[in-house]
């Protein structure tokens, strides 16, 4: 069985509280360290970026979107892995998403969410 190195950090962005925190709990039974952060702006503003290795990021948000921070991040030149999660945005917006890393839909399984943070951080 192979098990990603526990240096791995994710930082989780959603701003639903009960996601941030289940995620959290799955994250680090799966033996990642991990960050959570209620909105984008929480996440621009903190000191985790450049230790960052992957973003869980939700595509819905009050204020600047996943997709938004997503580009935000790449015009600011800071390239992190990005896993989009939605449980209701439009397809318009979920193909978008897409361009940029894999898409889960809310409610979603470990291994789902193991195999998306793994492909993104090879590709």
């Amino acid at each position: 069985m192979h098990s990603m190195p526990s240096s791995l950090s994710i930082a989780i962005i959603d701003d639903d509280q009960s996601v941030r925190d289940s995620l959290l709990d799955l994250l680090e039974v799966l033996g990642y360290s991990v960050k959570t952060f209620a909105s984008a702006g929480e996440f621009l503003g903190s000191a985790a970026i450049p230790d960052t290795n992957c973003l869980l990021l939700d595509i819905t948000m009050p204020g600047m979107g996943g997709v938004d921070l997503d580009l935000e991040l790449k015009r600011r030149a800071i390239e992190i892995p990005v896993v989009f999660m939605t449980g209701h945005a439009q397809e318009a917006v979920i193909a978008e998403a897409r361009k940029a890393g894999p898409c889960l839909f809310k409610p979603f399984a470990s291994k789902d969410l193991r195999s998306a943070i793994e492909m993104a951080i090879r590709s």
